[in-house]
């Protein structure tokens, strides 16, 4: 599951046991890009505590659906194939919607989301393109313009963080050998009230 060594749940003690139980999903199941860190457990609390708040807060604006699909996208520009399978089954399952999800995947790989999305929510997927991508060539422009559109700088805020959440993410799994074996994919937690609400469901 990776390229380097992982302490399964089984074999989990101490603080890393209780981190695990706080995080894990049916059957004990603990997502390969979590259980990485965990000869350095500190750094799986740093990582749910941002993936938690950046993701699946009581105080988002957006929907989940939305932010699943930058973060969707983001990963699969970055060519990461966990983070974009996981978070594309995410993103369908919060749409519950079978024939739109399909229709964002496709595309999405095929670079024509302009054509689907409407110039308002394209505009987040433009952003997230050159944040990822071409970081260095934002400037204020390109957040003046999604003002433009209706958007408040939290709103941009939310955005911004998401991507670059998904960003750390990606590079995370793609540096250290990360696959989705044995995995459920999509699950997530569901208590957005209570930020250390961590369990997979």
């Amino acid at each position: 599951m990776s390229w380097i060594h992982v302490i399964p749940f089984e074999e989990a003690t101490g603080k890393l046991k209780q981190i695990y139980k706080k995080i894990k999903g049916p059957n004990n199941q603990i997502d390969n890009v979590l259980s990485i860190h965990s000869l350095r457990p500190h750094t799986l609390v740093g990582h749910m505590s941002l993936y938690k708040n950046t993701l699946h807060h009581s105080n988002n604006t957006f929907p989940n659906w939305l932010l699943e699909l930058l973060g969707t996208y983001t990963s699969y520009i970055n060519k990461c194939d966990y983070c974009y399978e996981h978070h594309f089954a995410g993103m369908a399952r919060f749409l519950n919607d079978d024939t739109k999800a399909k229709a964002l995947k496709h595309h999405i790989e095929h670079n024509t989301l302009a054509n689907y999305l409407p110039e308002k929510e394209y505009a987040l997927i433009d952003y997230a393109h050159q944040l990822t991508l071409n970081a260095s060539s934002l400037t204020k422009a390109n957040i003046s313009y999604l003002k433009s559109l209706g958007y408040n700088d939290g709103e941009i805020l939310e955005v911004n963080q998401v991507v670059a959440y998904f960003n750390y993410a990606n590079r995370t799994v793609m540096g250290l050998g990360v696959n989705t074996d044995g995995e459920v994919l999509g699950l997530s937690p569901k208590n957005k009230d209570d930020v250390n609400a961590w369990d997979h469901q």
